[in-house]
């Protein structure tokens, strides 16, 4: 180890399971954001940045075009001598059955090998499905300037949307008294945002103290360990743009703010840069008679229709009389002829036939997962296909290559999913 000598592990093996037909063949971390980017290009950007150059992503769900994504760290200038991104899916030992992550310690707990021959002073736990920059040299000034032995990043929250999150009371110095888990009634608005730097020593004493506890898990066992067990933990307070996109509501939410002509959250400044794959792409092609209003319209995209307030992906072609509104379209996918598309998200490699209608009436809950499939949009997981003519309503899901016979009457009203065969 050099520079910091800290050593990040980005947790990137869930199953993203609220952003279903984005993450059914694909790990969230994975999913396109902004029309260019991958979601774990921003975790890794924030080390690059920040002056760490090894780092752990530990995958396991859906993982093959993540590893291989994540592998190539000259992405992210983290392929020069002594420095690396490491691909650490689930493995076999000697003596042990093969095991898979049982939560979100213990998948750091089955790399201690891995993280003792990186021999780092500090470790710095991240999540792979967060939008945010942060420079974590800053935080890790503060670790060392209050001897912490654990310091948990933290953002202000609207206290009435404090019982969503593990909440932190500190005293006046910042040192972290008590800690709530998602607290019906919270005392404090200090939301933990899933961000750790732990002295390796204390994180190793836990998660060695810790080895048989099923499911192991960060805010439900290591951390009441370390407070029971008279370690420092305190809480470092972040104040800039940070988005848990766990959501379909929230992922849309996330690329619509993306639009404004001065972004919270932006891509475009040179002292703080999100890095991701170089593809060479044609130059995008907007015709004469499109209409493109309040657009990030990605590198070799074809616009011969309309787009209103949407984040177009790479090689997006929307053919003529084609109007698109507040929605994203991520790369390779194809908009017919005629089509409308009104707040939808539609995934990568989707064809869309002529004179759809995607996204009108009135709302209805999803008949398949209400919980997942809401905020009335129209989500088309990658690959599908939609035949022609067809008109789709609010709070569906498509999956696969449908045909008309999935449409009575040629329609697919509000609140209903058209899955693929292997699906629930």
């Amino acid at each position: 180890m050099r520079q910091n000598n800290m050593l990040a592990m980005i947790l990137a093996g869930g199953r993203g399971t609220r952003l279903y037909a984005l993450t059914k063949k694909i790990a969230k971390p994975a999913v396109y954001f902004g029309g260019k980017y991958r979601i774990i290009d921003f975790p890794l950007s924030n080390c690059a940045n920040s002056n760490i150059n090894v780092v752990g992503v530990l995958t396991q769900y859906e993982s093959v075009l993540l590893n291989s994504y994540a592998a190539a760290g000259q992405r992210w200038g983290l392929d020069a001598k002594d420095s690396g991104v490491y691909v650490l899916p689930p493995r076999e030992k000697d003596g042990a059955a093969f095991d898979v992550y049982r939560g979100t310690a213990d998948a750091i707990s089955q790399n201690i090998d891995f993280i003792d021959q990186q021999n780092p002073e500090y470790v710095l736990i991240l999540s792979g499905d967060h939008i945010y920059k942060m420079d974590y040299e800053v935080m890790l000034d503060y670790h060392k300037a209050n001897h912490a032995d654990v310091t948990i990043a933290c953002m202000p929250v609207p206290i009435e949307e404090a019982s969503r999150f593990g909440v932190m009371i500190t005293d006046g110095n910042g040192r972290i008294t008590e800690f709530e888990e998602k607290p019906e009634h919270p005392r404090s608005n200090l939301a933990s945002m899933g961000i750790y730097i732990f002295s390796w020593k204390a994180l190793k004493e836990s998660l060695t103290a810790l080895k048989d506890q099923p499911s192991c898990d960060f805010g439900k066992h290591i951390l009441p360990y370390c407070r029971d067990n008279g370690k420092r933990l305190f809480a470092y307070e972040f104040n800039g743009y940070w988005k848990d996109v766990g959501t379909l509501g929230s992922y849309w939410e996330a690329n619509m703010e993306l639009i404004d002509i001065i972004p919270e959250f932006n891509l475009y400044e040179e002292f703080w840069k999100i890095y991701t794959k170089g593809d060479i792409i044609r130059p995008q092609y907007v015709s004469g008679d499109a209409v493109i209003d309040r657009c990030i319209i990605g590198e070799g995209a074809e616009i011969y229709g309309e787009v209103h307030n949407s984040v177009i992906g790479a090689d997006v072609r929307i053919e003529k009389g084609v109007v698109v509104r507040d929605s994203i379209i991520m790369r390779h996918s194809t908009i017919g002829e005629g089509t409308q598309v009104n707040k939808a998200i539609i995934a990568e490699n989707v064809h869309v036939g002529k004179h759809v209608v995607m996204g009108v009436g009135e709302e209805a809950p999803n008949v398949l997962k209400p919980n997942i499939y809401g905020f009335g949009l129209v989500t088309v997981g990658e690959k599908a296909v939609i035949p022609d003519g067809v008109t789709i309503g609010k709070n569906v899901c498509i999956s696969g290559e449908t045909s008309l016979e999935d449409y009575p009457d040629g329609t697919l009203p509000s609140g209903g999913a058209i899955v693929e065969k292997d699906g629930e």
